[in-house]
């Protein structure tokens, strides 16, 4: 593929349907601004799949939830180009997601999901020309044989809770050895050699071809990347391949947005009603011992910011605690400046933005540091202590436990604002600041309903 600054995107494919197979990369010319903003927008897909399915929706659950990820991220204003946006966008997270085993397991894992429901999601004629390009072992059942056998297939039916089947029910015949798992369930019609696949059912057989294609085409991808692609493309590419996969995809809290400005006067309370656990912990931690290293500051520091505290209010804050350590005077001299950096007020002048729940659990805190995700860092005893601190029963807490053994730290930092605030988080929480602002809203609206 070769990536350009022209304003055209041009793309060579054989796919038939609406669902491409992604066989090979395409020749294409792509802009650069395109190659990246594509490629997040897949990314926000695969990131709500992995979320659904770690969350335990089902099967038509599912089905709904990649159904209104793709239309709110995948559409495009020229609809000619809503395939070339596909397509685009699989080839470059396949290069972001080669380079590890780790990486490459999630990758074909959740594009592996995206595939199966987008398929389910098809007319018709898209199965059909999917089914077609896999070359399956599958032979569409004609009317007159499909009558001749309608009774035992409508047997099966019942016996797997299904309705009784109409006359434009399409099925496939299929060798019995290709579908082991649905004849070790009972739910096919198997007669002379050839189990009868509904549509719904062919899905399993698409899936694993699929994956299989899939699964080796990140194992070549991988050695081109090595081999060739990152030293050619380390001075343009290669930068916006690596950071892609921890890149923060949800909104910008650099600024506060909804609540206006907070007063030093108010972050007693709202520390303990709105602040998620890792900024409750900062939080505490700097007003039981008057200091925090680097990374706390930082960190603390750019939530402060985002939930609206003033450069003023800030230094005043912070001034307040470290004076009691470090006196005010060198206070002034040492700390007063990154401060204002952060508001950008000094050196380069940068807005700097508060970190997501991505970089904050890639952190790695030393000895004395209190920054980082504490549902990744804590000890389980610590963590639980933790927990009950913020008032999570011992129900919930066993929830983000599990979550927690399981390595869905932000699955477990969403546990803890359902049991928090009594109320659902469907989208899941992916930054500080926006746990911040749903608290606010939950707390806003049932002060105004009591009122």
């Amino acid at each position: 593929m070769e990536f350009v600054r022209t304003q055209r995107v041009r793309i060579q494919t054989d796919a038939v349907s609406t669902l491409p197979l992604y066989r090979s990369a395409p020749s294409l010319e792509v802009r650069l601004e395109d190659f990246e903003l594509y490629a997040m927008d897949r990314l926000r897909v695969l990131k709500g799949i992995s979320d659904g399915l770690s969350r335990g929706k089902k099967p038509e659950e599912m089905k709904k939830l990649v159904d209104n990820l793709w239309k709110a991220n995948m559409s495009h204003p020229d609809s000619s180009e809503v395939i070339n946006k596909d397509i685009i966008s699989h080839f470059v997270l396949r290069l972001v997601y080669c380079r590890t085993e780790d990486l490459r397991k999630w990758f074909l894992s959740m594009e592996t999901a995206l595939f199966r429901y987008r398929f389910l999601l098809g007319s018709s004629e898209d199965k059909r020309a999917s089914m077609a390009e896999f070359d399956l072992p599958c032979k569409a059942v004609s009317s007159a044989e499909f009558e001749n056998v309608r009774d035992k297939l409508n047997q099966v039916a019942r016996s797997i809770g299904l309705p009784i089947l109409t006359a434009d029910a399409i099925f496939y015949k299929v060798p019995f050895e290709e579908v082991p798992e649905l004849i070790a369930g009972r739910r096919v019609y198997i007669h002379k050699g050839y189990a009868y696949v509904a549509m719904h059912q062919v899905v399993s057989l698409v899936v694993t071809q699929f994956r299989s294609i899939l699964s080796k085409a990140l194992i070549l991808t991988n050695r081109k990347w090595t081999s060739t692609i990152r030293e050619q493309e380390k001075d343009r590419l290669t930068p916006i391949v690596e950071a892609l996969c921890t890149s923060y995809l949800g909104p910008d809290y650099s600024q506060p947005k909804e609540f206006g400005e907070i007063s030093v006067k108010d972050l007693d309370q709202i520390s303990k009603s709105s602040f998620p656990l890792c900024m409750r912990h900062l939080f505490d931690k700097l007003r039981e011992d008057h200091h925090l290293k680097h990374g706390g500051r930082m960190q603390l520091g750019l939530f402060l910011k985002g939930v609206g505290l003033k450069l003023e209010d800030a230094l005043a804050f912070w001034k307040a605690e470290f004076s009691q350590k470090v006196g005010a005077e060198r206070f002034d001299k040492e700390y007063a400046y990154s401060i204002r950096h952060n508001y950008g007020r000094e050196g380069k002048r940068t807005d700097y933005t508060p970190y997501s729940c991505q970089k904050i659990i890639s952190l790695t805190p030393g000895v004395g540091d209190h920054h980082g995700c504490p549902y990744r860092h804590f000890s389980d005893e610590n963590l639980r202590a933790a927990l009950d601190r913020m008032g999570v029963g011992s129900r919930a807490v066993e929830d983000v436990m599990d979550k927690v053994r399981n390595r869905h730290y932000q699955l477990a930092c969403t546990s803890t604002f359902e049991a928090v605030h009594n109320s659902q988080c469907d989208a899941g929480i992916n930054h500080p600041n926006q746990y911040f602002s749903d608290s606010q809203k939950i707390l806003q609206s049932k002060n105004n309903a009591a009122a």
